[in-house]
């Protein structure tokens, strides 16, 4: 598994705890919002590799500006939601073989 894609399956999968309705928020706010810092930080890394290995960039991208907006209610639960489905999809789709160019 490459680094990129191991990234974005962590990244997604916390994307997703922080879009539990009530927890993800209170843990959040009980940690200063320090989890939206650390969030930030694993997008940009994630972003990094995935542009080194040429993969899917979107979710990486679509995770900052979560991590910079989530602090707004009932939007930062939408964000961290669709962060995390698109992070997940485009681990997935990284599974499957390419088909050849016609």
């Amino acid at each position: 598994m490459s680094p990129a894609k191991l990234l974005k399956w962590l990244t997604g999968a916390a994307e997703l705890f922080l879009a539990i309705p009530i927890l993800g928020g209170a843990i959040v706010i009980a940690n200063g919002y320090i989890p939206l810092t650390i969030m930030f930080i694993a997008h940009a890394v994630t972003l990094l590799l995935s542009i080194k290995e040429r993969s899917s960039k979107y979710g990486s991208v679509l995770g900052l500006l979560t991590s910079l907006l989530a602090w707004i209610p009932f939007l930062g639960w939408f964000m961290h939601a669709a962060t995390g489905v698109l992070l997940v999809a485009s681990a997935i789709r990284s599974d499957r073989p390419h088909s050849p160019q016609r």
